[in-house]
């Protein structure tokens, strides 16, 4: 017998709205998860209405449109979790809006666990959505919606938090959305593992065709399309350059309207409101890290914190990766899955597959909420396979936050882990010198190509060839932008120098 102050995943649910369906509503943030929690309160197999009744405390997921100082384009709750708890008939304790970052959902299941076990919670809801197909479809339309709700009632509303992640000088810099800041990493991945162009546009495309496989046969996905190597690899019309080295087939799916949801209970109140055993999932590890700024990284092809992230939550659960059966790693882009497997040995041919959704690009990238699905899945897959672990890796930012959890239906106790010693242990790691207007000499370190912009234009980090420090800079310079897009500058030799509006280069 388990503590009976020891948390339990006992209901899961999820929803997806596709354009083409029939019925496509364009659904608000708030519907869309208010069907997802709907159905995870159902999946705990007791009533409805009373488990919505017991829960007492929410944590909800940061939808986009909230996720900075930009207005929502057709209003919003004041208070998104009581909002659809409101639909479902509960009126919790406390509530709380997470800040920005896929880490969120796995990071929150650890600090329910935790609420629950100190005796702060006994029946949690955790909830998210993402609105993306809605705002698109009414955005040059006449007849937009309003979805703004005023509701009474507490909320701790820990801010959107997004200048964690970005700053004025990476803005000016052309460091703007996922896609190009990500881009940066995957080509400094690249360099150090000596790979071409080519060779490492192949092996994303190898990594990720199987995830669509996982995707086309999955009922929630936004894209239920099998995409070959050849597909993903070949830039077309339909498959254009977003942000190098990416075509629009590995860049994550964010204009999707998707729901999640999860219930987890004490033990004693999974008892008490009749939850049936056979519902019950553990956390048996678990794990969050917070990585160093990204121009302060040493080598900016790697993540460290994350990979102490996987091993610390293997560690608390007692097991090595041989007896994982299921995982779910988070998928935006190729990069976050290579670092993990690089970092506990698997390969992207493992016959346990590395996505249960079918990633981001292909099942869809609900913003901060993607991990809940992919929770989700993993508690269904453990409920099937009684006694075997499902490992889900969160990733936000820009590799900047990791959380894992690992999943069992065997009872265990409630283990605490080592993340904050870690923690400090990354904040004291080495730092690279930052110049923030260079004059002179340079090589480029990394770089992207922003296709998205009206002017192609050239994204670089680069070293000072005088003393080495890192850098800055944009550029629109003909030939530099030629190679950028059609050859590999890595290391190429480059003159930089700043202007009011950010530094610029061109080749030497």
């Amino acid at each position: 017998m388990v503590d009976p102050r020891t948390p339990v995943l006992v209901g899961v649910g999820q929803f997806t709205e596709r354009i083409d369906d029939a019925d496509y509503r364009g659904m608000s943030a708030v519907d869309l998860a208010a069907e997802a929690a709907r159905t995870a309160l159902a999946d705990t197999g007791v009533n409805v209405a009373n488990v919505a009744k017991a829960v007492d405390t929410v944590f909800g997921l940061r939808q986009f449109e909230i996720s900075g100082p930009m207005p929502a384009a057709f209003g919003k709750s004041n208070n998104y979790p009581r909002s659809v708890m409101n639909r479902l008939g509960g009126d919790p304790a406390r509530v709380v809006l997470e800040p920005v970052g896929g880490q969120s959902p796995q990071k929150l299941v650890t600090e329910a666990g935790n609420a629950i076990v100190a005796g702060d919670a006994d029946v949690v809801m955790i909830m998210g959505s993402e609105p993306g197909s809605t705002a698109r479809y009414f955005a040059k339309r006449d007849d937009k919606p309003d979805f703004t709700e005023h509701v009474d009632g507490q909320l701790e509303d820990r801010g959107h938090q997004i200048y964690s992640y970005i700053d004025e000088y990476t803005i000016q810099h052309g460091l703007t959305g996922a896609p190009v800041q990500y881009g940066l990493l995957e080509n400094a991945r690249r360099s150090r593992l000596g790979l071409s162009v080519a060779e490492y546009r192949l092996k994303m495309a190898e990594l990720f065709a199987p995830f669509s496989k996982v995707a086309a046969k999955n009922q929630f996905s936004s894209s239920p399309v099998e995409r070959s190597v050849d597909e993903i690899v070949t830039v077309t019309d339909d498959n254009r350059m977003i942000c190098d080295p990416y075509p629009r087939l590995l860049v994550a799916r964010d204009t999707v309207n998707q729901g999640a949801a999860a219930v987890l209970m004490s033990v004693e109140a999974a008892r008490r409101i009749g939850v049936p055993e056979d519902k019950w999932v553990y956390l048996h590890g678990h794990a969050d890290m917070i990585e160093q700024a990204m121009l302060d990284r040493v080598d900016l092809g790697a993540g460290p914190a994350s990979v102490m992230a996987a091993n610390e939550a293997l560690r608390v659960a007692g097991i090595g990766v041989d007896d994982v059966a299921t995982f779910d790693l988070y998928s935006c882009f190729p990069f976050p899955v290579f670092v993990i497997c690089e970092a506990i040995g698997l390969s992207g041919d493992d016959p346990r597959g590395l996505t249960l959704t079918g990633g981001l690009p292909y099942f869809g990238g609900p913003g901060n909420s993607y991990s809940l699905h992919g929770i989700a899945e993993t508690v269904i897959q453990m409920r099937d396979r009684p006694g075997q672990f499902g490992f889900v890796g969160a990733n936000g930012g820009i590799m900047s936050k990791y959380s894992v959890g690992i999943y069992s239906t065997d009872p265990v106790e409630w283990r605490t882990d080592r993340s904050d010693e870690l923690k400090e242990q990354i904040a004291a790691l080495p730092k690279i010198e930052v110049t923030k207007q260079p004059d002179g000499a340079a090589t480029i370190e990394t770089y992207s190509v922003r296709y998205d912009w009206p002017i192609r234009t050239g994204i670089i980090v680069g070293r000072l060839a005088s003393g080495g420090s890192r850098f800055m800079a944009t550029t629109d310079d003909d030939d530099l932008v030629a190679l950028m897009s059609d050859g590999d500058p890595l290391d190429a030799a480059i003159s930089v120098w700043p202007t009011e509006n950010g530094n610029r280069a061109a080749l030497l």
